[in-house]
């Protein structure tokens, strides 16, 4: 069955093409690997490189070679980089963002969106998000979830709130109802259990 047209982005043809794209240009400073960027944004290496050769015809993107490895990375210098970096930071901005601000966090055993923006992300139709809620289960320091909701507030465009439950806590919350209402709903993972050292 063909996936349709994000609702984050009914421009786009798939949810792999934005996160693809968001990848990208929402890194421009570094270089990747096509099996980095399939590895990062959880997508096949054959759609991974039929979209870098498409961002590549519309130079979109840098290539280069280093052995075997086609290393590609966003050309800051196109005319539209400015403006599409921006588009995609508020539609699938999210995952890139809070991921690489939240990786560097101690205590932080797992991360997931809810709410709003990962019911659009899941396709169920709705209004534009206002905001992000993310579910942090793990031991993280409050004021260094509170420095990343402020960063990611303003590379995203848009309120990001962190919501910090100790990994006891969610785990005994056996009826609880915030637990009951997120895991019912959308649930997009950020940092993934086990995924931390």
């Amino acid at each position: 069955m063909k996936e349709g047209s994000p609702l984050l982005l009914p421009l786009l043809r798939s949810r792999a093409q934005g996160e693809i794209v968001a990848w990208l240009v929402l890194h421009p400073e570094q270089e990747f690997s096509l099996v980095e960027i399939a590895r990062s944004v959880g997508v096949s290496a054959p759609t991974v490189m039929r979209e870098v050769d498409r961002l590549a015809d519309a130079g979109l993107i840098r290539q280069s070679r280093r052995g075997n490895q086609r290393l590609v990375q966003a050309e800051t210098k196109n005319a539209v980089f400015a403006p599409l970096a921006q588009l995609m930071a508020v539609t699938f901005g999210p995952v890139p963002v809070l991921r690489e601000l939240l990786a560097p966090i101690a205590g932080i055993r797992e991360a997931h969106i809810y709410g709003s923006w990962a019911a659009r992300y899941d396709q169920q139709p709705g209004p534009v998000p206002a905001d992000i809620d993310v579910l942090v289960i793990g031991t993280a320091d409050p004021d260094e979830l509170d420095a990343v909701a402020a960063a990611a507030t303003a590379r995203l465009g848009r309120d990001v709130s962190i919501r910090r439950i100790r990994p006891t806590t969610w785990d005994d919350a056996t009826g609880d109802a915030f637990k009951t209402t997120v895991t019912s709903r959308p649930m997009v993972t950020v940092l993934p259990v086990g995924d931390r050292s």
